[in-house]
């Protein structure tokens, strides 16, 4: 700030305060997200894995050691969903129907109800981004919930055909945010992914839905804005 004179009877001189022209207006803030430990109890990958060996009767080690050595063929993109299963039931011995393991698949996603409220709270001007390491059928199934209509953007690892933490998953984000990765918080739960965020630029916070309420707080913090209960 300086002071100027303005206008004054004959005699008198009048000082005001005048904000310099090259005072700096804070940047606009803005939030992105991880899906799957954000948006979701727990992991996605967790709950549906013991959910198909208790379906199936096999043992969900094997399960798991059968999905995990795979599903990167999924997140980047190089198999479908029916391809990936063939293999999965071939390498496993189950036999379950694409059509059952399909809807066994979306029906194991656990929805984080307080982030969802959040999301929705969130003020109009602070643009919101998704960034998920995710999969050919859930990604669809996730376009279509009408909550995801409050989202500007979202990318996905299956359709960029890299996921995090590789430094393009988050230059995808940041294309697709449209604005500087300084102004955008990510949000995720696994600390090598918000590692990784911070050398691209973002403002990491690490998220446990058991500590919901502090993360708004944070939130908050950095949007200067209220957000959920904590506004």
């Amino acid at each position: 700030m300086f002071r100027v004179c303005t206008a004054a009877l004959p005699g008198q001189v009048r000082w005001g305060r005048m904000r310099r022209m090259t005072d700096p207006t804070p940047a606009a803030r803005h939030v992105a997200f991880d899906w799957g430990g954000v948006f979701t109890v727990g992991t996605f990958d967790g709950r549906s894995t013991q959910n198909l060996a208790e379906r199936s009767g096999v043992d969900v080690a094997r399960v798991r050691e059968s999905y995990f050595r795979h599903v990167r063929q999924l997140e980047v993109g190089a198999w479908t969903l029916p391809q990936f299963w063939e293999v999965m039931g071939q390498e496993t011995g189950i036999t379950l129907p694409y059509a059952d393991f399909e809807a066994l698949y979306l029906g194991s996603i656990d929805d984080n109800l307080p982030m969802y409220a959040t999301l929705a709270a969130l003020p109009r001007q602070v643009r919101v981004g998704l960034l998920s390491n995710n999969y050919p059928v859930v990604c669809d199934h996730l376009r279509r919930d009408p909550r995801f209509a409050r989202f500007d953007a979202l990318v996905f690892s299956n359709e960029i055909g890299q996921k995090k933490p590789h430094p393009d998953a988050f230059t995808a984000l940041a294309d697709a945010m449209g604005v500087p990765a300084s102004q955008v918080a990510f949000v995720d739960d696994v600390q090598e992914n918000i590692d990784a965020a911070r050398v691209a630029g973002f403002h990491g916070l690490l998220y446990h839905h058991d500590h919901h309420a502090a993360f708004e707080g944070e939130l908050g913090a950095w949007l200067s804005l209220p957000v959920g209960a904590s506004g």
